[in-house]
């Protein structure tokens, strides 16, 4: 009887800028099945999504927008205002996505994929996930970097940037939770590229 290969599970993440999600692509590329739980959260909070009734009922129809969907900007303030609000989006958003992305790897799983690549921004602060996982893999840069490319790419103000980056883990918290890092400072696309493809080789691709 042939035993079925267990796919690896890798946790990919990395503060705002880092880079992270180029670095997914890069690694899909190499053959490995994206799991991405930014994506599914958008999805979940888009017009019609499966969290749109519960955030409704909790915070107000102020933060859904006329189609339908998250008002992003009106709940990003709230949250930097309230840290309770970050909680309470949490407590609905969370569940729905873990069940999603368990839903997604095991689809995966069954199709024969050698590596599943979970694209989580919040891995650190989540707790839940190192248990999941093979190894955790983090895209580093300086905050400086993470700010300058942020505001190049959403022309966000610096005290923008600075909020979402104060919100999240800090730098030194995941590095001490990564199994491998890239550094991603000052690298070209084929730079990093070569570099996604060298992790993708040691994840088995």
């Amino acid at each position: 009887m042939t035993t079925a290969l267990v796919a690896s599970r890798i946790g990919l993440t990395g503060g705002i800028g880092s880079g992270k999600s180029t670095v997914a692509q890069m690694l899909a590329e190499c053959g490995a099945v994206i799991v991405d739980a930014d994506a599914i959260s958008r999805q979940l909070t888009a017009a019609g999504g499966a969290a749109i009734a519960a955030i409704g009922q909790i915070f107000g129809a102020a933060f859904i927008t006329p189609a339908g969907a998250l008002d992003r900007d009106a709940m990003r303030q709230q949250v930097f205002s309230d840290p309770s609000a970050k909680l309470r989006l949490e407590a609905i958003i969370h569940p729905l996505v873990a069940a999603q992305t368990a839903q997604q790897a095991s689809a995966a799983e069954s199709q024969g994929a050698r590596c599943i690549v979970f694209d989580v921004p919040l891995l650190v602060e989540s707790g839940r996930w190192r248990a999941q996982l093979h190894q955790v893999l983090v895209i580093d840069c300086t905050e400086e970097r993470q700010i300058s490319r942020v505001m190049a790419r959403n022309g966000w103000t610096r005290e923008a940037v600075q909020k979402v980056i104060a919100a999240q883990a800090s730098r030194a918290q995941r590095l001490a939770a990564a199994d491998m890092c890239i550094y991603n400072e000052t690298q070209s696309l084929a730079e990093l590229a070569a570099l996604a493809r060298a992790a993708a080789k040691r994840f088995g691709l």
